[in-house]
This record gives C-alpha cells, sequence and structure tokens, in this order.
C-alpha cells in the first residue's frame, strides 16, 4: 500500500515539488494548536509574510495583517532604525515571542525561501524596482498605489507579475466596501441610463503629514536613516527634514502630489463603475497650478479632462468647487455619487433602495482588502485590484501630469499604451534611475 504524500501550502505556491518527495513524519502527541483547532491555524496552512517598507501606511498595513489568523508575519525590513525597531517590537509583542528577523537590505528579505509573500509600503518611486525583484523570487505581492511612480515602470511592474505567475493586491482598498461597489453596479445596470460624464474630486495643496513643511534647509541626515538608499534610483539631491518621510510625495522626483496619491482610489472607482478596468482614454488635456517651491514643487491645484471609449468624459480635479470629492457618474436618467465613510447619493434616490436579479451584474465581494489578498494567495485567483487594473487606474495620472507640465494635449492609444505624435510626451512616460538602479 502506497501513503499519499502531503505537499505543504508553501511549496504548491512556490510551484516546487519538492514536498512530494518522502513522507511526513507527525509526533504521537499533537497539540490541537498545532491542527490548527481552539481557534488557531496549523504552521502549514499559514501565510508567510515579510513587509518591506514600515512606516506610515506599512505601519498600517502591519496591523491589518497581523489581525488575520492564518498570516504568519516572519520578517520586516526598512532603512529608518526607528521604523524598524517599532515594527519589530509590535510582531514581536502580538506573537509573544523574538522571532520577527530584521533587515536593512530588501533583498535579503526576499531571498528567504520561506517567505510567501511581501508587503510593499514604499514611497512612489520605490515601487518598481522591489516588485519586480519580489516577483521574480516567487513572491505573492501586497502593494501601495499609485502602482507606480512612472508610466514605463507600471508596465514593467505588471509584465514581471504575470511572467512570474504572481498574485497582485493593489492597496486601493476602496473596491473592498460595500458604498463603492453598489454604487459601480448602480452604474453598470444601467440604473442611470447611458453614462456620458464623469467627474472625480480629488484634494488639492501639499498637507504637511510630517510637520517639517519649513525644515528645508541643508543639514546632514539623522543616524537611524540610511539617506542614499533611501534615494535609491531617484536623483541626487541634500537631505532635509521636509524631503523625506510622508511628505515626499510633494517632491515629483519622488511622488506626484495630491494628483498621484488619490488618483489610484477615486479614478479607480471610476474605472470599475464603468467597466473600464482594462481601457483608458485617448486623448487627455489640462492645466495645473505647480508649486513655486524649489522643493516641494509637485501641483496643488489641477483639473484634467480625458476622452474615453463610449464617448465619456472624465474630469479629475483638485480644488475646484464645481467638482465633489469623491466619484460622480452622470447618466441621460440620473447619477450615483459615492466617497469614503460610506457615503452615497443618487438621483433619482429610489435607486438607493434597489435590489439586483440574477440577471445583474454583480461585482466581486470583498471580505475585506487584505483577507482578499490572503484568500487569493491560497486560491491562486485574481485580487479585487491586481496589477493590471492598478496601472490603468493610474494611467491618466500620469498623462495627465505629462499633459499640464508641457501645457498641451495628448494623444493616447490605450490598445498599445502609445503616446501619439508626440517624442517630448513620449518620452516623460518613464524617467532615468540613478546609477547602479535599474529595471
Amino acid at each position: 500500500m502506497v501513503s499519499k504524500k502531503r505537499i505543504s501550502r508553501r511549496k504548491f505556491l512556490t510551484g516546487t515539488a519538492e514536498a512530494a518527495l518522502g513522507a511526513i513524519s507527525f509526533p504521537y502527541v499533537i497539540t490541537s494548536s498545532a491542527l490548527g483547532q481552539a481557534g488557531s491555524v496549523a504552521p502549514s496552512e499559514r501565510i508567510t509574510m515579510g513587509l518591506i517598507g514600515i512606516g506610515w501606511q506599512g505601519s498600517g498595513n502591519l496591523n491589518s495583517f497581523l489581525a488575520e489568523k492564518d498570516c504568519q508575519v516572519i520578517a520586516v525590513c526598512d532603512i529608518d532604525k526607528n521604523h524598524l525597531q517599532e515594527a519589530v517590537n509590535r510582531v514581536n509583542e502580538h506573537y509573544g515571542n523574538k522571532d520577527c528577523a530584521t533587515y536593512h537590505n530588501f533583498r535579503e528579505l526576499l531571498a528567504r525561501d520561506d517567505i510567501d509573500t511581501v508587503t510593499l509600503s514604499l514611497p512612489d518611486h520605490w515601487h518598481s524596482i522591489p516588485a519586480i525583484e519580489a516577483a521574480r523570487a516567487g513572491k505573492d505581492i501586497y502593494g501601495e498605489k499609485p502602482l507606480s511612480h512612472t508610466f514605463k515602470e507600471g508596465r514593467a511592474i505588471c509584465d514581471a507579475v504575470k511572467r512570474f505567475g504572481r498574485v497582485w493586491q493593489t492597496g486601493s482598498w476602496q473596491r473592498s466596501q460595500s458604498n463603492f461597489r453598489f454604487a459601480c453596479e448602480l452604474v453598470l445596470n444601467g440604473r442611470i441610463g447611458k453614462v456620458h460624464t464623469v467627474e472625480v474630486g480629488l484634494p488639492p495643496g501639499q498637507s504637511d503629514y510630517e510637520g517639517t513643511r519649513h525644515q528645508k534647509e541643508i543639514c546632514p541626515p539623522p543616524k537611524e536613516l540610511d539617506y542614499d538608499l533611501w534615494l535609491g534610483p531617484a536623483p541626487y539631491a541634500p537631505y532635509c527634514p521636509a524631503h523625506v518621510h510622508k511628505n515626499w510625495r510633494w517632491i515629483l522626483d519622488h511622488g506626484g502630489g495630491q494628483l498621484m496619491d488619490w488618483v489610484g482610489h477615486h479614478l479607480d472607482i471610476a474605472h470599475w463603475g464603468l467597466g473600464f478596468d482594462y481601457t483608458g482614454p485617448h486623448e487627455i488635456e489640462g492645466h495645473g497650478k505647480y508649486s513655486k517651491d524649489t522643493l516641494w514643487n509637485s501641483p496643488t491645484r489641477y483639473r484634467l479632462t480625458a476622452k474615453y471609449p463610449k464617448d465619456i468624459t472624465i474630469t479629475i480635479a483638485g480644488g475646484y468647487n464645481d467638482i465633489r470629492g469623491g466619484t460622480k457618474w452622470i447618466g441621460k436618467d440620473g447619477w450615483v455619487w459615492v466617497d469614503r465613510n460610506q457615503q452615497i447619493d443618487a438621483e433619482p434616490k429610489a435607486i438607493l433602495a434597489e435590489k439586483f436579479g440574477p440577471n445583474d451584474i454583480h461585482l466581486l465581494r470583498s471580505p475585506g482588502h487584505q483577507r482578499n489578498f490572503l484568500d487569493c494567495v491560497k486560491s491562486r485567483s485574481a485580487t479585487i485590484t491586481p496589477c493590471e487594473v492598478a496601472h490603468r487606474s493610474v494611467t491618466p495620472g500620469h498623462l495627465g501630469q505629462i499633459a499640464m507640465l508641457l501645457g498641451r494635449k495628448i494623444r493616447f492609444n490605450p490598445d498599445t499604451e502609445e503616446i501619439i505624435d508626440d517624442p517630448t510626451a513620449a518620452r516623460l512616460l518613464g524617467k532615468a534611475m540613478r546609477s547602479p538602479w535599474h529595471l
């Protein structure tokens, strides 16, 4: 009689067959916790995770994944020693041990073959390289929005995720909220008639999240921060407190201002409600008020107009009173508006009590954004915000930034993903990286 060999979930996820060699022997006494009973999860069924970048957003992601019983955080990585210490203390306190490993170099974390998944919570200019290397290393990835710092980096991330067969979830968590899903279902099921206009309201300005707005005098970086590695592929710039941690997003070498900080949320929802997850605009133009500050140089006010298939126009704006924050679809027979804090409104209001039938369109119901990711890691199915969808959601932001910087209309082929008849604009789809970093 031949006994069946038990293949661990981790070996299955990494695509190896090593676990099929040799039977696994069990001890005579097995505790209920080891078997996954009594509210615990058996070790062989746990998804192991390493977190790269554990500052502001990273700490929030850490807490979310620690709350999932079948996720085991075993490593954290950051180039700020203070962030690193806070994170490892949090992990060890949660598990009641001192097992969590710490890393300064993300490549050392990725080299571990006992890590199934990684969470990337990094400044925008650091999104692409760790993502591509994580996919190459066989890790499934939870990455933050916007997907990429440049359009070309986004395409490279998507290509790597597809090539290496990885599961990807983007932190565009609004798709996991019931009010956003219901609003999209109303639009997709024709409850406001044919849509002709969409208004996407994003925040304006430059919020001083770190309280360092006026600390722009050049000085040595603090000892706990590896500033050269923090810069990484971005152009060299001397250190000042206003340059890093949270406020990097107002510097175009690192982020894209409020436009790129939010386009992966509210425009992502606009696309979802239109069925435009895998397409994009064929034309975009706009104008922005760029900060005259020599460091914080992102647009503080902006308005973009994008032309889409089916004669739909989408306006993306920040700082204009006629565009309400959130996402609003306007159709022949009414409108639907949705925003955070479970807000939703519509005209006619009667459709807010709508019940969808079996023949209507039903979007994926997510049990929670992190939970959806872990479930898909197990099933190998697509998440609610996969890589390609996230790339398409931020493409109008990339194109709009180019249109504003050049002061002219951009024509774009969403099928070939090429800017038409404008070589100067086309070159701005990517940026050179500081040596030795490259895609």
